[in-house]
């Protein structure tokens, strides 16, 4: 099992690499430092969790409004051709079809904290569809590789950062990070197609797509046109949706004559047992990342590609600074924002900066696969992940690559 693999591998490397370290490098606090970030990983993934429970608790409770209320019923019937062919062993009307949905909408306008908890649900109903309660469903698979990687139109959390760090025109990472989680979202579909045999190129399939890119476009020409509207999309219209949502499941919740108090808490209540279930899962994996960094594994790998890319002879290199950023966010998304605001705040670099764009720009091309897959399976009790990690991988790959070339067409070094 990859996953598996991959899990013992960083403690493996990390020890190995530190045990290096003190032996012939003579650093006496090798092992103090692996051991001081093993256990603030421990006390991070139990925070982290403390801090999911709340938003677990809202959401689920207020998914619970919706679905009494009839509203993710109705959002279900918009998609349910497209979901139909891309999730072929999933019941048409299952429930979690408007959780995916639902978790879908809130990644694309940025908003981590919603989107987490819906996805948590939808990975949760996809489990009770699932014939082999151990092992990762094609349907699941699909969902978790689309999760990851990460489509998003309103990069809210990049262009808040970019702005505290005094960049001269924030909102100038919006295009470029738009076209790299698509880079990456469509990657990621085409190669999970392929395994499951499913064709893209059927005239529903198509036109969903078809209003998707379009719907991109158009935000496309409105930032270009009016650079400054991108704070505005962000702020007022990503906002703007969640509360929205809110309202109409409210009214339509009303207009059934629901209790919504008793229905808001009785869905709350699932997201504490899911908060509970979901631990163990965060701290393994945030403790075998924390010391995979923490040994200088990571470094050792960016020295290692930067020595490679110059000795094949590449002229320009300015990419390797912020490779970091890409390589870490798979594993961790606040490991990966701490790497781009170091190189926004280094002098040898700055935010406006050929490497602090890129890095804002791969910083928001994918999804943390690794913390998504843990946190996602983890919350069904799957064991199994098949070739999600993988498939996961692929997409990250594609928008890191796809994050270097783009950043080479709209930024001047």
């Amino acid at each position: 099992m990859l996953l598996n693999r991959i899990f013992v591998g960083m403690f493996v490397i990390g020890i190995v690499v530190s045990v290096v370290q003190l032996v012939f490098l003579g650093d006496l606090e090798a092992f103090e430092k692996l051991v001081n970030e093993l256990f603030n990983a421990a006390s991070t993934g139990f925070e982290l969790a403390l801090f999911l429970t709340g938003a677990l608790c809202l959401w689920l409770g207020i998914m619970a409004v919706g679905e009494k209320g009839g509203a993710v019923d109705g959002l279900t019937k918009i998609v349910r051709p497209l979901f139909k062919h891309l999730f072929p062993e999933i019941s048409p009307k299952s429930p979690a079809v408007g959780s995916m949905m639902m978790n879908f909408s809130a990644n694309m306008l940025g908003l981590d904290n919603a989107a987490t908890p819906l996805g948590l649900k939808a990975m949760r109903e996809l489990q009770e569809e699932n014939p082999d309660k151990t092992t990762a469903s094609n349907a699941q698979i699909m969902f978790l590789v689309l999760n990851t990687s990460g489509l998003t139109l309103i990069p809210v959390s990049i262009l808040a950062y970019r702005h505290a760090a005094g960049a001269s025109a924030p909102a100038e990472v919006f295009v470029p990070i738009l076209l790299a989680t698509l880079c990456s979202t469509l990657i990621g579909l085409f190669f999970v197609c392929i395994k499951q045999r499913i064709s893209l190129f059927k005239p529903v399939v198509l036109l969903y797509l078809g209003v998707v890119i379009s719907l991109i476009s158009i935000i496309l020409h409105t930032v270009q046109s009016s650079p400054d509207a991108a704070k505005y999309i962000s702020s007022i219209g990503g906002n703007g949706f969640l509360l929205l949502v809110i309202l109409v499941f409210f009214v339509l919740a009303l207009r059934k004559k629901i209790n919504i108090y008793e229905t808001f808490i009785d869905g709350a209540k699932e997201g504490f047992n899911v908060a509970i279930t979901i631990i163990p899962y965060l701290v393994a994996f945030l403790a075998a990342i924390a010391l995979f960094r923490a040994s200088g594994s990571l470094d050792l790998i960016m020295q290692g590609l930067k020595n490679v890319f110059l000795f094949v002879g590449l002229t320009s290199v300015e990419f390797i600074d912020a490779i970091p950023v890409g390589l870490m966010k798979p594993f961790s998304g606040s490991g990966s924002r701490a790497l781009m605001v170091e190189l926004f705040d280094n002098p040898n670099f700055g935010v406006d900066s050929f490497v602090g764009k890129l890095a804002a720009t791969m910083q928001g091309s994918t999804e943390t696969t690794f913390y998504v897959l843990a946190l996602y399976f983890g919350s069904a009790g799957v064991k199994n992940t098949r070739y999600a990690a993988g498939a996961g991988l692929i997409a990250d790959f594609a928008g890191i690559i796809g994050a270097i070339i783009i950043a080479y067409y709209f930024y001047s070094i």
